[in-house]
């Protein structure tokens, strides 16, 4: 059996009922699974449920209780944010011991908490007041992820939600996000290829153009 077709509104539903949804993102990113608690994020893939598993942090208010607890300098903050929203890239972000919330423990490893930033406007709206959200490229394990509604429905199992693209963008050509770890006095380190780097020629290509348009 294949996963659910599901609109706007039965997918915001499916999140407050504690169920797996898989979201497209824009082009050129492939999809992503989400739920309000990580171990069914993990389940949705096939994998244990209690890996880590990103933060997806798109409204105001819980981005601000977390990014109180990055060891991590104002300058530095504000960057952060601006590549999670403007870049949609996916950050390994240093938290001080002890003060990070308990809902960010789940994407909380070795004092670093890894945080997901990409959201299209017509996800936007679902994802408000649904509670605090965990995100993974939307594959099961060991495949790639999906770059669309019609992959993600042979992927997943019946009991995952999976909302189709509101636009016209194909399929192919689509990767997962690119992978940084940001530190203090905004210092960019590459931990996984994806999309944005592949599009600028490569990891230090793309770096050299973070550090152009928001660091210099």
């Amino acid at each position: 059996m294949t996963a659910i077709l599901t609109q706007p509104a039965a997918a915001a539903e499916a999140l407050r009922a504690g169920s797996a949804v898989v979201f497209p993102n824009p082009y050129p990113l492939t999809s992503v699974v989400a739920a309000t608690a990580p171990g069914v994020v993990n389940t949705a893939k096939g994998r244990p449920a209690d890996q880590a598993v990103a933060l997806w942090l798109v409204d105001d208010e819980p981005w601000s209780e977390f990014s109180a607890a990055l060891d991590l300098d104002d300058a530095t903050r504000v960057l952060v944010r601006e590549l999670l929203v403007r870049e949609r890239l996916t950050l390994l972000l240093p938290v001080v011991s002890g003060r990070a919330p308990g809902w960010a423990s789940p994407a909380t490893r070795d004092g670093h908490a890894l945080v997901f930033g990409a959201c299209g406007d017509p996800v936007r709206p679902i994802l408000t007041d649904v509670g605090h959200l965990h995100v993974s490229s939307a594959n099961r394990t060991g495949h790639p992820p999906a770059a669309s509604a019609a992959e993600a429905r042979a992927i997943f199992p019946p009991d995952v939600h999976v909302l189709e693209s509101a636009d016209d963008s194909p399929a192919a050509g689509r990767a997962a996000t690119t992978t940084l770890c940001v530190g203090r006095n905004r210092s960019l380190t590459h931990t996984r290829l994806g999309a944005q780097d592949r599009a600028h020629g490569g990891p230090e290509a793309y770096l050299a153009h973070l550090r152009a348009g928001y660091v210099t």
